[in-house]
């Protein structure tokens, strides 16, 4: 017991591994995946007290209290409503046992010790982080555009004599389901198996 807690207060305990395809179904996580949606593993950090699995919808993280607590709380981040943003690698020195990844869900900093010889695979997930940012990014742009083409659309747009009473309430409604349709499905990516299939090697 005095070891485990002597590991806590050291920090030592809490150095993570790259779990293999092969045992993500042996995981907690895999317990909370939206698997009747498609959703699937693509890359997984765990440690004695915590889990951070890298879906093609998410990052699922099984956030436990302490290494000698079987206590656990799951928090979910959508890649479609965070952002994706600060991803750093900060590698490990000559004495050190580990490297750190570093990034930010929406407002919520993550900082992962991984144990320094899973360095390459690592940097197979920093790049795929990198790159939802940057789809995420060009997706904000294009639902601005899409505002403000709305904005000149609504400007430009005079209605003359309607063909009947329901005339408005149409052209009210395509616009809506156009703006819709652009804003939530065509610039708004969901899921990012195209992503992770290009940057993850393992």
């Amino acid at each position: 017991m005095f070891g485990k807690i002597a590991a806590d207060a050291l920090g030592l305990s809490d150095i993570g591994v790259i779990v293999p395809p092969a045992d993500y179904n042996k995981v907690d996580a895999d317990d909370y995946l939206f698997h009747e949606d498609g959703e699937k593993i693509f890359f997984l950090i765990k440690s004695k007290k915590d889990e951070y699995c890298f879906t093609n919808l998410g990052v699922i993280h099984v956030d436990g209290d302490s290494a000698v607590s079987s206590k656990r709380s799951i928090k979910r981040y959508d890649f479609s409503r965070v952002a994706v943003h600060g991803v750093s690698i900060e590698t490990a020195g000559t004495v050190d046992r580990d490297v750190e990844l570093k990034f930010v869900l929406g407002d919520v900093p993550f900082s992962i010790d991984v144990k320094k010889s899973f360095i390459e695979p690592l940097k197979d997930i920093y790049k795929a982080l990198i790159a939802i940012g940057r789809q995420q990014h060009k997706d904000e742009v294009a639902r601005e555009n899409a505002l403000r083409c709305l904005g000149a659309a609504a400007s430009a747009f005079k209605i003359s004599q309607p063909a009947g009473d329901d005339a408005l309430p149409r052209q009210f409604n395509g616009l809506l389901s156009a703006l819709n349709e652009a804003m939530l499905v065509t610039h708004t990516t969901r899921d990012y198996s195209a992503v992770f299939d290009r940057y993850i090697h393992g």
